[in-house]
């Protein structure tokens, strides 16, 4: 069998969702390279062409597509090549694949990602880790809106949450979290839910943190329900925004009436901490 690879540059705003979108259509991981390229992998190459021919409809800001052949590799497995423990803030992401040693005390985070978003390897997951690790004081509970493969529950209880509940729509990604902290031995404290981020949080609240690493849109959008999730003096964290976003959301953030806390950014991606007055 020939692997393809498939890539894809859309409009900047867009990418995040792009890589999503590949995940899901591919069940591979994907690169998102600093030239504006995300770029995934098919089977075959009629794989990739029913990709390629699904991307018109689901993109309007479509720039340019390539489908190339590659060389016999398991580009399944190819993509873990150079991957390593990586310090993010007070924990160390570990792939699960990797052997390591922790030191004493050490938070450490094992993550096997799969298919699902979040391996610590894209820059507004390691904005929002940093984030979580700046903000977090241990015994509070943590919301976690846009799960994925549930490292920012999981990392917010190594940092100390007494419970940490992640909600994600893409059923597909439940299971992925549930092994992650299976794996970490925190089934029990980081749970997950399938359903609508806007429907729940705010039953699940009042959260003393709350985690959206999601798109600016999106993000604006669940503002109301962020705000009936979280405690007054409550601290929301949202990532998944470009550095070129930044001026626009903080004019956001303003005008739902949150102050900001703290703002970091990581390989072009910006992540912000605000408090809920």
């Amino acid at each position: 069998m020939t692997w393809w690879a498939v890539e894809v540059r859309v409009e900047a705003a867009e990418r995040p969702r792009l890589a999503a979108w590949l995940v899901n259509e591919t069940g591979q991981a994907v690169e998102e390279r600093d030239d504006g390229w995300v770029i995934s992998f098919a089977e075959d190459e009629s794989a990739a062409e029913a990709i390629g021919a699904r991307l018109a409809g689901a993109f309007s800001s479509l720039l340019e597509v390539a489908l190339r052949p590659l060389d016999s590799i398991d580009w399944s497995t190819r993509w873990r090549d150079g991957l390593g423990p990586r310090r993010v803030g007070r924990l160390t992401v570990v792939p699960s694949w990797v052997s390591y040693e922790r030191e004493p005390d050490e938070a450490v985070v094992i993550m096997a990602p799969e298919t699902a978003f979040g391996s610590g390897e894209h820059g507004s997951t390691r904005a929002a880790l940093r984030l979580l690790s700046d903000c977090l004081v241990p015994g509070q509970l943590v919301l976690d809106l846009g799960s994925g493969s549930g490292i920012l529950s999981i990392g917010a209880v190594r940092l100390g949450a007494r419970r940490a509940i992640g909600i994600e729509v893409d059923d597909e990604a439940m299971p992925v979290a549930v092994r992650n902290a299976a794996v970490n031995g925190v089934a029990d404290r980081a749970q997950f839910m399938v359903g609508d981020a806007a429907e729940l949080a705010p039953l699940l609240g009042p959260a003393d943190v709350l985690v959206s690493n999601i798109l600016r849109t999106v993000n604006v959008t669940l503002f109301p329900a962020i705000r009936a999730a979280l405690r007054a003096g409550g601290i929301a964290i949202f990532s998944g925004m470009e550095e070129e976003e930044a001026g626009e959301f903080r004019s956001s953030l303003a005008v739902a009436d949150f102050t900001i806390r703290d703002e970091v950014t990581d390989s072009g991606w910006w992540g912000v901490a605000a408090t809920r007055p």
